[in-house]
């Protein structure tokens, strides 16, 4: 089977070590994680991560089921194949002379990017969008040279009215199997 990019959700509760132990999964069965955001979601004390990981179906499966395992993953969903809204944010800070930084700012324009620092040798600027958006942004930026660059990684969520993560669902099954283990 042909490895290709697939996006996984959870919730997991906000407890030290969760991020580790499903990190040493991916881990041991060697796979990059491509990239990872953790924040909070809408149920206090449980937070929403997006994992991006390059492998087959069957292995991310696999994996998938071994992270539901994990006592303080509520729930992980693939989200690959379902229709989504996923952004990057990202800074870039990008060298600026007085004879180049009209043109950067054009360039910004067209992106709907912000510019969130100015200083008297860069600019750093603010863009958020799909994977794709960024890039080109970057590629265009890098004729003037570019200082730094710092991306959070995919978030993502499914369409529509009801998500992929059902947080009811998900917290009765979350207390079952913390009744199993006890």
């Amino acid at each position: 089977m042909a490895a290709t990019k697939h996006t996984l959700v959870a919730l997991v509760e906000n407890k030290p070590g969760v991020l580790n132990r499903m990190a040493s999964l991916f881990r041991r069965r060697g796979f990059n994680i491509e990239s990872i955001a953790v924040g909070h979601s809408e149920v206090p004390h449980l937070s929403r991560m997006t994992i991006v990981v390059d492998g087959s179906t069957a292995m991310v499966e696999q994996v998938r089921k071994q992270l539901d395992k994990v006592i303080d993953v509520v729930r992980v969903s693939d989200i690959t194949g379902d229709d989504t809204v996923d952004r990057e944010l990202a800074l870039i800070k990008v060298k600026a002379t007085s004879s180049t930084r009209n043109e950067i700012i054009e360039i910004v324009d067209i992106f709907r990017a912000s510019i969130v620092d100015v200083a008297s040798g860069s600019l750093t600027i603010e863009v958020t969008g799909d994977e794709d958006k960024i890039n080109s942004l970057f590629n265009l930026l890098r004729s003037f040279g570019i200082k730094e660059i710092a991306r959070t990684g995919r978030i993502a969520m499914t369409r529509g009215a009801s998500g992929s993560l059902s947080v009811e669902e998900s917290l009765s099954k979350a207390r079952n199997k913390r009744q199993k283990t006890a």
